[in-house]
């Protein structure tokens, strides 16, 4: 393999940068462009040591700069690394990269370094895919499911499933080969029983997968309501920032206001939307319009009510939009009237909450219908989780074939079908952990991660 390098710190000013190099000749490549003050060259490093030196080109010295020294096999990509710890600029950045260009590195792809690792079996395929859940969390939560999987917790999970189905699947091969060898006993009902538990391990897997997008991926949210029932001022509430205007004017939002806030642990992307409402204003029934679009394709929808006043033909269309939708009523400036929608409201919703945006009181209580809403208040970060569409598919594709196992049983089907049944689960569950992953599965995974890591 090609020797390559990349910068694994973020585009943007910063106290350092460092450039990674990984491969057979990472070593001697840092050498060429890195001398060390005390006159030592990193060749002469165990690994995990470090140098303070300067880095130089052909035009001489480009910045002052520590190289840290790992040996295959003891380092993130399981071969030789040298990471070049520079000052954090742009420029200089890029001028030490291309100075390791120059002594012969070769650009590295998105994710190579982590793919490298994979190949080189420092991870498994699903911990590898966890990485990028690490860099793009959003929330301690997000960051807790993407952490366990990185440590090896759906790893374990799924070899331990796939495990006890190979064990099985190996007597049955056995008992078809050899007849009428003596072969330890595998009863229909000890292998029911083996199918049932591995079905049900998978089954709450996939059942618990949508709970951990929502913590991962975060949720669309709109907030959406009449004219002046108080949508900017929660949404300025929620978000900690005067990001709406608010006035008593009716009308004043006339376009969608966006923002990313972290509510309960859940990665929200607000959307302060135009009041509904009939309206002559072009300009407005635009915005009215647009309300109603983001409504629609929102996966939560915080649908607000003025305590002080009756419902309107537009609240009524609103709760009306609303139904089929994760919605929540939520009943504004309950600091000066209580009770007044209580009724109206909570027969149309399955969460109702009152709150007086202006005060703050009630946000606790609009955080728990959230969680309550979307099914993450009971969720457990902690467990194991699987974390992407590809290892939802396999868990299906894998359970799939249990179940068409458990019907061969039944219905007195030959061993050689229920054979067949249980080597598709396995094979589909290897593939999840990458023991099985085609090359072009594997470079698809990769592609999507940032380049430098």
């Amino acid at each position: 393999m090609s020797t390559i390098a990349a910068i694994s710190t973020g585009r943007a000013p910063g106290g350092i940068g460092v450039i990674r190099i990984s491969g057979e000749n990472a070593i001697s490549v840092a050498d060429k462009i890195f001398s060390s003050f005390n006159g030592k060259k990193l060749c002469e490093l165990s690994g995990y040591s470090a140098l303070y030196g300067k880095a130089s080109d052909d035009n001489g010295s480009i910045d002052n700069v520590v190289a840290l020294v790992f040996k295959a096999p003891k380092s993130y990509t399981g071969e030789d690394v040298v990471e070049i710890s520079c000052h954090g600029g742009l420029f200089v950045t890029d001028k030490v990269l291309k100075a390791v260009y120059s002594a012969g590195a070769v650009p590295a792809e998105p994710g190579e370094f982590t793919k490298r690792a994979f190949l080189n079996g420092k991870m498994d395929l699903t911990s590898a895919e966890s990485v990028m859940n690490i860099i793009s969390a959003q929330g301690e939560q997000a960051e807790k499911i993407a952490l366990g999987v990185l440590e090896g917790r759906l790893f374990k999970e799924i070899k331990k499933i796939n495990d006890k189905l190979v064990y099985d699947m190996a007597l049955l091969s056995a008992w078809v080969d050899y007849p009428y060898e003596e072969i330890e006993d595998l009863s229909d009902n000890n292998l029911k029983e083996h199918i049932k538990e591995s079905r049900e391990s998978l089954q709450k897997l996939i059942n618990d997968f949508d709970k951990g997008q929502i913590i991962l991926e975060g949720v669309d949210t709109a907030i959406v309501g009449c004219p002046n029932v108080g949508k900017s001022t929660l949404m300025n509430l929620i978000s900690g920032t005067e990001k709406s205007i608010v006035t008593e004017i009716a009308g004043t939002t006339r376009d969608i206001v966006e923002d990313t806030v972290n509510v309960g642990g859940i990665t929200l992307r607000l959307a302060d939307t135009a009041g509904v409402r009939e309206t002559e204003d072009i300009v407005e029934s635009i915005g009215v319009d647009r309300a109603v679009k983001r409504l629609e394709n929102a996966e939560l929808v915080l649908a607000v009510f003025d305590a002080t006043r009756e419902l309107n033909e537009a609240d009524y269309r609103l709760i009306e939009l609303c139904k089929g939708k994760n919605a929540i009523g939520i009943i504004n400036k309950t600091d000066l009237d209580k009770n007044h929608l209580k009724g109206k409201i909570e027969k149309n919703f399955s969460q109702t909450v009152f709150i007086s945006a202006k005060t703050g009181k009630g946000k606790e209580e609009l955080t728990r219908a959230i969680e309550q809403t979307l099914g993450t208040a009971d969720f457990d970060t902690s467990a194991t989780a699987i974390v992407n569409d590809r290892q939802c598919e396999c868990c299906k594709k894998a359970l799939d074939a249990l179940i068409d196992a458990e019907n061969a049983l039944e219905f007195g089907m030959t061993m050689d079908a229920v054979t067949v049944c249980l080597d598709s689960a396995i094979e589909n569950l290897m593939v999840l952990t990458g023991e099985k992953a085609t090359e072009l599965v594997v470079n698809e995974i990769f592609a999507q991660f940032c380049v430098g890591k």
